[in-house]
């Protein structure tokens, strides 16, 4: 993916991006309904939250105890995974953050925030496995 945003190093995301994405989830619990989706803002340059989510889909750096208590208090129902839990990774905290944009999108058919998930899901087809 083209982005401004900080590369992956082996899996491993730099202090700044893992407070990027901090700062997507505040950004996400303060949606207010009917708004454009929430952008934050990156040394000088503006994000989409959905931009940020898909950026850490890879990372595998674990989440520090706050946001996995965020990230936890989101879930509808116990995750299906041999990790505990209490051990989650950025990753699929930015994949449970994924399909809860798409949910929203689906459920207050936000034209802007689909266009967004479409198009970083055409990237994501595009990158190497």
């Amino acid at each position: 993916m083209n982005t401004l945003l900080p590369e992956l190093h082996d899996g491993h995301a730099p202090i700044t991006l893992q407070q990027l994405f901090r700062d997507a989830l505040e950004a996400y619990d303060d949606w207010d309904a009917g708004a454009l989706v929430p952008t934050v803002e990156f040394q000088g340059d503006r994000f989409s939250i959905a931009e940020v989510f898909d950026h850490m889909r890879f990372c595998t750096d674990i989440l520090p105890r706050n946001m996995l208590i965020e990230i936890k208090e989101r879930l509808t129902r116990p995750m299906t995974s041999q990790n505990s839990i209490d051990e989650m990774t950025f990753s699929t905290a930015a994949r449970v953050m994924c399909v809860l944009l798409r949910k929203r999108a689906m459920h207050h058919d936000d034209a802007d925030l689909a266009l967004v998930l479409k198009r970083l899901s055409a990237q994501n087809q595009m990158r190497p496995a």
